[in-house]
This record gives structure tokens, sequence and C-alpha cells, in this order.
């Protein structure tokens, strides 16, 4: 009778917090951290169920895909700890160095045919600075950019210049990807060759040239709960556009390699509380939930994603286009997003000026 008792109590706790935030309204530090510590399967489930609604709410029925291309492979300088890529680890990933113009026109024209929204130009190494290689990138962003297939995005590393942020605007760059990664607790336990604050002073410079953010991070590398809440309060803060959650997928070689994967219920909570957090964000799952989430994948929808990184990922590989596709057909959702400037995230698209005003009380 107790546990009855108990168990309705958190279902109108939930139904409060999902309320408020459908109405425009946002949660708490602490009440976020009550909805990352809930453990039976029918509190998960009832907060999944909220978190749909809250998709429905502010994304209805549109999935933003995105692609990437591993514009420069290998020989990274950085030592992060849960990637194939590093030069400090031996794990056999290819190394190459940045990529002629074809391959870069081969992955725009595929996700055309697959209605993937953006190709992001993936580059292993710390960042980009003045020189010739910033002048290369941005031809290829200029490339893609005239070629009008796909939103050319890029993922390249640290920024410590304004001009050149400046400089990937104006080639045409709309969208940046630069994870924090995790909370900054938990940072140094994973990367110790730059800090916490050099990608956020990153995004910083990225926002000032008017170029949207693409920023989230990594979760199963051994932080805690209150890491995972940390890092969505703070994607919160620096106003990214899309988040990317990923999961560990360990590769042998690196200091994560025996790291034990997350349950999949606990994943998907996951997804859940960053929907709380994030109503209107653009929450995308990226690498790892093919093997972290096997037969759930199509249940991230219903913890709340409303992003899907579609084709392989840097060093492994996915399912193939076709079966998520097909997912997305039988879930009755609809992959032709069409918000590239991200309008559906501004306070004006939220529901009504009252709803707006509760909001910014």
């Amino acid at each position: 009778m107790q546990r009855a008792q108990i168990d309705q109590t958190t279902h109108e706790r939930l139904g409060e917090l999902g309320r408020r935030v459908f109405d425009g309204g946002q949660v708490t530090r602490e009440e976020a951290m009550w909805l990352f510590n809930l453990e039976s399967a029918s509190d998960i489930f009832d907060l999944l169920s909220w978190a749909n609604r809250l998709r429905e709410r502010f994304k209805g029925n549109k999935v933003h895909l995105c692609s990437i291309v591993n514009a420069k492979a290998g020989a990274c300088s950085e030592n992060c700890s849960f990637c194939a890529q590093s030069s400090f680890y031996q794990t056999g990933s290819p190394r190459y160095g940045f990529v002629d113009p074809e391959p870069v026109f081969e992955a725009a024209e595929e996700a055309s045919r697959n209605n993937v929204t953006a190709v992001g130009l993936v580059a292993a190494w710390k960042g980009l600075n003045e020189g010739p290689m910033l002048d290369e990138v941005c031809d290829r962003i200029r490339e893609l950019k005239a070629g009008g297939k796909t939103r050319p995005d890029a993922s390249l590393g640290i920024i410590k210049n304004q001009s050149v942020a400046n400089r990937l605007k104006e080639a045409g760059l709309e969208c940046y990807g630069h994870n924090l990664e995790s909370s900054k607790r938990f940072f140094p336990k994973h990367c110790t060759t730059h800090t916490y604050e050099d990608r956020v002073e990153t995004i910083g410079y990225l926002k000032k040239a008017g170029i949207k953010i693409c920023s989230g991070g990594i979760i199963g590398m051994g932080e805690t709960r209150e890491d995972r809440c940390e890092l969505a309060f703070s994607l919160k803060e620096i106003g990214a556009n899309v988040v990317p959650i990923n999961i560990l997928n360990p590769i042998k070689g690196t200091p994560f390699e025996n790291h034990p994967p997350l349950p999949p219920m606990e994943i998907l909570k996951t997804i859940a509380c960053f929907r709380f957090i994030l109503p209107r964000q653009e929450i995308m799952i990226a690498g790892g939930r093919t093997v972290n989430l096997r037969d759930m994948q199509s249940m991230i929808f219903t913890a709340g994603a409303s992003a899907l990184m579609v084709g392989n990922y840097l060093t492994t590989l996915n399912q193939p286009v076709e079966k998520d596709l097909q997912m997305l057909q039988d879930l009755g959702l609809d992959p032709n997003w069409d918000s590239h400037d991200f309008a559906d995230q501004s306070e004006a698209e939220c529901g009504g000026e009252a709803r707006c005003t509760a909001e910014r009380s």
C-alpha cells in the first residue's frame, strides 16, 4: 500500500514538471536531478511519455538528420581517452591528410538523396589557425555551400582567434560542432591536453561570428548522473542549437576500452532528462547508439530525441541509412527538416505571449 502511494506521488510530480515545461516553463537543477535519479521502470516509462509529449510540442514530427565526413583522420595531438584517433593510443585507426573535394561532393550527394539536412567536415587535430589549412577548409565549405545539396557544417577543433571564426562564417559555414563532452568537473578525467574552458571559449568566438552551435557530449565514460545533469545545463547556458548525445563505444587501445556499457534504460532516461532541460533544442542521438541500444534504438524518439546522425561515424560503423529511414517512416516521423535557421528555438516560438512571459519570469 505504501509503495503504491509513493508511485502515485512520483507520477503526480512528473506530471507537474512535464506540464510546466510543456507550457513554456523550466525545471531547476534540483528538479532535473530528481528526474535523473528515477529508478523504477514504471517511473522511467512515465518520464519517457512526458519527454515524447515535449518533443511533439516543440518539434512536431520533424527529425533533423545529419551526417559527417572524416575530413582528416588520425594522428590527433590530443589525448581524449575515448578517441580512436588520438596519437597517444595504438588503435589501428586510419590516418590521412585533409580530403580532396571529391569525397565531400560524394557525401553531399548521398546525403541529399536520403533527406539528410547537413554534412559536417570533421578533422582530427587540436584546432584551426590562420594559414593554408584554413584556406583549404574554407574552400571545401564554399564548395559544399555552392553545391546546394546540404547545409555545410564542420567540427574542426579549438579556435583561439575571432578572425578564424569570422572566415568560416564568410565561407558559408552555418553550424559548427564542438562538444563540451562532459561536465566541467569530469572533463580532466578524459582529457588533459586542453581544457573545458578552451572549448567554451571556442564556442564564444563562433557565436560572435553568427555561427550556430552543435554541442553535446558523451555518456558512459564513468561520469555520474550529476555530471550529466550539469552538462545539460551548461549546454543550455552556452545556447547550443543542436545537442548530440553520444554513448561511449569503447575502442580497443584507448584508456576507456574496458568501460562497462550503460544499460539501455539509463540511456533513454538520460535523453528524456535532456529534453526536459532543453525543450526547444534539437537533441541528436549520435555515436554508439547501435551497439548500446541495439533493438531499442527506435525508443530514442519516445525519449525525446528529435535528431539523428546517420551514415557511418568517424572510426566505427552505423546501421545502414535505409534502415534508419525505414525506422522513421514506421514511427510516422518526417526527415524533411526545413528549419535551417533554427527559428523554432526562439522565445517567440514558445507558444504564445503568456507562455513566453511565464518563462522569462
